[in-house]
């Protein structure tokens, strides 16, 4: 096919040798399968800021750190400048989270390097060697869904584990190959610590896993694997050896209004009280 644009100086460079065919279009960028020397991997093309569709961008990039003050600056005024610099932070985003992650034993396509807006990365195949396809595109039968559920959610507890939330996880976002689920998109990773959306986009995220595996399975749905991991996540009890059961019990138990009522009563009676005495012409006090 005919090099797209944003591909061509990766193939003046040497670094892709051939552009097979575009894999999708999606709300973030553009996937093409190109050919490496002798691989076949695929290169994902940014989409500029102004032609994403992705909705709420800011309260992703909160807790991003910016280390250049001139940067941050511009950044904040909405510059030319200050708009490359975002992008770069969105796009490297991806490129850190996927290294954490794969470090920390999440099964993530493998990634080989980011240039001018274009990531290439690992083809994740099936067993034909097609592109795999993702998890939306599959069936498959209660113990299949009850055992890649079970990975999902020791997926999910390893990224947490390294302080980092998907912040966009579901059906669509993962690739199913021969192995079982492999994680994919995270330039909306956030930090688990230091973004104030984490603990709700993280419980997004699990939901999400489990609502789609409890189409086969729909014992699933009693689970509360999200609430399980980020108590003891606030605890600093969660490591990647500790076994969930997806059980949660809310210990929160529910004020006793009338209680309440009467206590505020009783006081403001009291310092009534004490008020009127405090006026009396024998007052001793």
């Amino acid at each position: 096919m005919k090099v797209p644009k944003r591909l061509q100086p990766l193939v003046e460079e040497g670094l892709i040798n051939e552009v097979l065919s575009r894999l999708m279009s999606g709300k973030e960028a553009d996937i093409f399968i190109v050919r490496c020397g002798d691989d076949i991997r695929c290169a994902k093309v940014y989409k500029d800021v102004m032609h994403r569709s992705f909705k709420k961008a800011a309260q992703y990039q909160e807790g991003r750190k910016v280390r250049s003050s001139r940067r941050a600056r511009a950044m904040e005024k909405g510059s030319a400048y200050g708009r490359k610099q975002h992008e770069e932070i969105w796009q490297n985003a991806e490129v850190d989270a996927l290294s954490r992650l794969s470090s920390a034993g999440v099964r993530v396509p493998t990634t080989f390097g980011c240039v001018d807006g274009v990531l290439l990365m690992e083809l994740v195949t099936d067993e034909a060697g097609d592109a795999a396809p993702r998890l939306d595109d599959v069936s498959m039968p209660e113990e299949l869904a009850l055992e890649d559920h079970a990975t999902m959610m020791h997926y999910a507890k390893l990224m947490l584990c390294a302080g980092i939330v998907h912040g966009d996880l579901s059906e669509f976002n993962v690739l199913v190959d021969e192995y079982g689920p492999v994680i994919i998109d995270l330039p909306q990773a956030v930090n688990a610590s230091a973004n104030n959306n984490a603990q709700a986009m993280f419980s997004r995220d699990v939901d999400n896993m489990t609502r789609y595996y409890s189409r086969y399975a729909p014992s699933l749905l009693n689970t509360h694997y999200a609430k399980e991991m980020w108590a003891l996540f606030e605890e600093g009890e969660l490591t990647p050896e500790t076994e969930l059961t997806g059980y949660f019990e809310d210990d929160s138990t529910a004020a006793n209004v009338d209680s309440v009522l009467e206590e505020i009563k009783a006081a403001i009676l009291e310092e009534e009280d004490r008020q009127a005495r405090m006026l009396r012409p024998d007052n001793d006090e």
